[in-house]
């Protein structure tokens, strides 16, 4: 039997410390962040695949795209960063944040940050896009570049001793989750009588959220997230029963590859995801292929996991059911994704 929750009423003078003291995003939190987000980040639109591959579905299969690739900096990331930003006091805002991040947080904190009136300092690895690196610049941010993202991220913790910033982390805390679950809320609504919603997973943050404002509203609709192969961080997690480290990250998805798990988003995803499955790398580049082809979209690897593991490791078992994915970025240069999509056309021919 389906357990549907009511929606408490969101108080905007919830203060952010009661928002975050709890160990997973309650709903009346959820709903008292996205009242704060409200007009600044986007609601956005869902839309319904009815053509080219997803009409070789099982019959009655539907299928919902949650296009969080069309929000403000092109992912996700700005829900999370500004319910981070948003909990700051004046002092700390004086002294400004700082992120490690190899580009779609890095942007998304510079934007938060020039919209809070606080100063932003994003330590990045050099390989990083060239593009990301100029919208952060062009948002207002400082950028320390490093030959490597642990570099990065050693530098971003020296700089919050000794300048007292505030980290922004990437993936991990409760402020961050209430962020990343406002999509959760807005896909809930948009779609009704969802069965199962599918999850790209990096670090979790993204998961985490959605997760927990999903099984709050619906219980049966299972929540399925999905790592490449060679960055399985939050599978291997929950094979083990707790967090763990990876050795090496290896794949296209640069947004998915977080070499570990960390104790606060492992533990909501283990509360509230039924499942983690894993795509290989040549799967998510037809994935990105496809979704180019079918439905012209351009989306980087990660937001290509979600299909990938739909019309993968998940098509039987979603077989005739209404499927929810989340398509969470985009933010790939021309020569980057003509590339990859090439490898998936071959790969599909």
């Amino acid at each position: 039997m389906t357990a549907t929750f009511a929606p408490a009423a969101a108080d905007p003078a919830t203060s952010t410390a009661a928002l975050a003291a709890t160990d997973f995003p309650r709903l009346d939190h959820l709903h008292a962040t996205a009242l704060k987000l409200r007009g600044r980040v986007l609601r956005t639109p869902v839309w319904q695949w009815q053509t080219g591959l997803a009409s070789t579905l099982a019959q009655g299969t539907e299928v919902w795209l949650k296009l969080e690739l069309l929000q403000r900096t092109g992912t996700f990331k700005m829900r999370g960063a500004l319910a981070v930003i948003d909990a700051l006091d004046a002092a700390a805002r004086t002294r400004g944040v700082v992120a490690a991040s190899a580009g779609n947080h890095a942007m998304a904190v510079a934007h938060a940050a020039r919209e809070a009136g606080t100063s932003a300092l994003l330590c990045m690895p050099r390989h990083a896009s060239p593009a990301r690196m100029q919208a952060c610049r062009d948002a207002g941010a400082e950028l320390s570049l490093h030959d490597t993202i642990h570099e990065a991220f050693a530098e971003a913790q020296r700089r919050v001793e000794t300048e007292g910033r505030t980290m922004i982390h990437p993936f991990e805390g409760p402020l961050t989750a209430l962020g990343t679950g406002t999509v959760g809320l807005e896909f809930m609504e948009q779609v009704r009588g969802l069965d199962a919603v599918i999850v790209p997973v990096g670090g979790g943050g993204l998961i985490a959220g959605i997760a927990a404002a999903v099984k709050q509203i619906d219980r049966r609709c299972a929540v399925y997230g999905v790592e490449p192969c060679g960055a399985d961080a939050m599978w291997r997690s929950f094979e083990a029963g707790q967090t763990c480290r990876l050795e090496r990250v290896d794949t296209v998805a640069d947004s998915l590859g977080a070499p570990y798990t960390l104790p606060y988003s492992y533990g909501v995803c283990r509360r509230f995801v039924d499942e983690i499955v894993r795509v290989d790398d040549d799967a998510l580049c037809r994935a990105m292929h496809v979704l180019f082809r079918d439905l012209k979209l351009a989306v980087e690897p990660a937001a290509a996991a979600a299909t990938a593991a739909l019309f993968g490791p998940l098509r039987e078992r979603l077989a005739g059911r209404r499927v929810g994915l989340v398509v969470c970025g985009t933010n790939i240069d021309t020569e980057g994704h003509a590339r990859l999509i090439a490898r998936g056309a071959a790969q599909a021919a």
